[in-house]
């Protein structure tokens, strides 16, 4: 075995973090990827409570989608000087012609029918105007593909959108697509993984965690 390879990391531990909240969010405002809004007030704190709790881990890169509120997530670990690729593959997926409005009973019907069908396994049906999930993991493969085949990056911070991590967990935990929604998600959420380079698989160790954010005082 040359020293390189025995150099190798045999693990890659992956934080992944969804955005903290904007207004959008709170208003109940389809977002998706054709709507790049920004974190409120509460959201930047969020960041905050993030950043002072994890702030000590020594990152290798981050990694973010293309909209600026996962950039504003880890905005502190940016100013750090830490290697930084923003990708659109990991952005959000497209509500299409919904999107940047609240949902009105005819559009909650709609996204019904649209969720149960994809929980019925119809996971190529697409959104009017937007994707389906499957076009989604299609594009999320590709810099999962890319971020693996870099071991020397052992600890990576990843910010994403809750659908688009919905989705991308049934990847890299082996799962049936349809299954996205066992998957919980909340604003400035953590799912920290760990992928083992010798067995090929993720495995979980934190899901949906939000202690980071015990004290923040929620108005």
């Amino acid at each position: 075995m040359s020293n390189e390879q025995s150099q190798t990391p045999k693990i890659k531990t992956v934080y992944l973090i969804r955005h903290g909240e904007t207004d959008f969010n709170r208003q109940g405002i389809v977002q998706g990827s054709g709507v790049d809004s920004e974190l409120n007030e509460l959201g930047h704190a969020q960041a905050e409570a993030f950043f002072q709790k994890y702030h000590h881990i020594d990152f290798d890169k981050v990694y973010t989608s293309a909209l600026q509120r996962t950039h504003q997530s880890v905005k502190k670990f940016l100013e750090k000087g830490l290697p930084w690729e923003q990708h659109e593959g990991l952005n959000e997926i497209s509500w299409g012609v919904r999107e940047g409005r609240v949902p009105n009973d005819v559009d909650n019907e709609y996204y019904k029918i649209l969720i149960d069908s994809w929980i019925n396994g119809k996971v190529d049906m697409p959104s009017e105007g937007g994707e389906s999930p499957l076009d989604v993991i299609t594009r999320q493969k590709p810099v999962i593909d890319l971020i693996l085949s870099r071991p020397d990056e052992e600890t990576i911070l990843v910010a994403m959108h809750g659908r688009a991590i919905r989705i991308i967990l049934t990847l890299l935990l082996e799962r049936e697509l349809q299954e996205m929604d066992t998957f919980e998600h909340a604003n400035l959420c953590l799912y920290k993984l760990i992928y083992d380079y010798e067995q090929g698989k993720f495995f979980v160790e934190l899901e949906n965690d939000l202690s980071h954010l015990d004290d923040l005082i929620v108005e």
